[in-house]
């Protein structure tokens, strides 16, 4: 318990987080920024939605949401959590198949051949 009061606030977190050494430490950090390109989508759908003044989800939310989900695939797999892995490869289909659409849409028509 002395041992536990005497160390300091960064040791504590890291030995909450099961951190230890270099290496996980630098994965720590990979996770947490990879957690916050994907909380970005968040904010961009947020000030889209009031700049127009009702609820919009633009082109940029899914871009973040896929490279965030990614990110956070590689994170998940390098610590060997299943239910992470399994929740970001889900949302990546999501995110690519909406990404999918949206320049599906904004191709112009192609014309029907003559009969």
């Amino acid at each position: 318990m002395i041992a536990v009061l005497a160390s300091t606030p960064v040791e504590s977190v890291l030995r909450w987080a099961n951190v230890d050494g270099p290496a996980e430490i630098a994965l720590l950090v990979f996770g947490v920024v990879a957690q916050m390109l994907f909380f970005a989508r968040w904010l961009v759908q947020w000030v889209a939605t009031e700049r127009r003044g009702v609820s919009h989800v633009p082109e940029q939310f899914w871009w973040l949401s896929l490279a965030g989900a990614t990110l956070l695939l590689v994170y998940f797999t390098l610590r060997g959590e299943l239910v992470g892995m399994l929740g970001q490869s889900v949302g990546w289909f999501v995110y690519a198949r909406n990404l999918m659409l949206i320049r599906g849409a904004a191709r112009p028509p192609t014309p029907d051949p003559p009969a």
